[in-house]
């Protein structure tokens, strides 16, 4: 049977990350070191309202983005104002985890944050108190996935970070390990 793939990121925590963060805060098991758990990405689409053929080239779109076929998300109760009705489509998610989830983040980090206009750092404020690390990315084409020529509208993109890691300080040094590029 041929070896099972295993995502260069995933080789970089087991091989320097674990250890490091061991040394750094004194874990006393292996299970105890904080680690990637999931990564979900989110696109609201809020043109859906008036032409739901928008919500389908986000889906696409995410899809190429996250290498998984992503969920249409419905709205959960009417809003007059926004002329949106109950179970209308009105966004794209997608949950990674394991190799898509290493090799999603791999691609975040090395190819498609260095491609943000005007970027000057993660804010290391976006932790939500318990491990997770939240960003938005303003256009959804830094990724080299998406092809520029084929696409109709540009969308923002949220990402959501979820580790194990008990505490933001303990998330914080996991995800600079990964070489996250955080303000200083």
């Amino acid at each position: 049977m041929a070896d099972a793939y295993v995502p260069r990121l995933r080789t970089h925590y087991t091989d320097v990350v674990r250890a490091g963060l061991t040394e750094q805060f004194g874990y006393a098991n292996v299970m105890q070191v904080p680690r990637l758990e999931k990564v979900v990405l989110n696109m609201g689409v809020g043109e859906g309202v008036a032409d739901a053929k928008k919500v389908q080239a986000a889906a696409d779109d995410l899809a190429v983005i996250a290498g998984q076929k992503p969920v249409i998300t419905h709205a959960r109760r009417s809003i007059a104002t926004f002329k949106l009705r109950e179970g209308m489509p009105i966004g794209v998610k997608v949950t990674l985890r394991r190799a898509r989830m290493y090799d999603f983040v791999d691609r975040l980090v090395n190819v498609a944050l260095p491609r943000v206009r005007d970027f000057r750092g993660l804010n290391p404020a976006s932790f939500d108190g318990r491990g997770n690390f939240s960003l938005g990315i303003r256009e959804h084409i830094v990724f080299p996935e998406v092809d520029y020529d084929k696409i109709e509208e540009v969308w923002g993109l949220d990402v959501v970070i979820c580790t194990t890691a008990p505490t933001d300080a303990e998330a914080l040094a996991l995800l600079s390990a990964f070489n996250f590029p955080f303000r200083q």
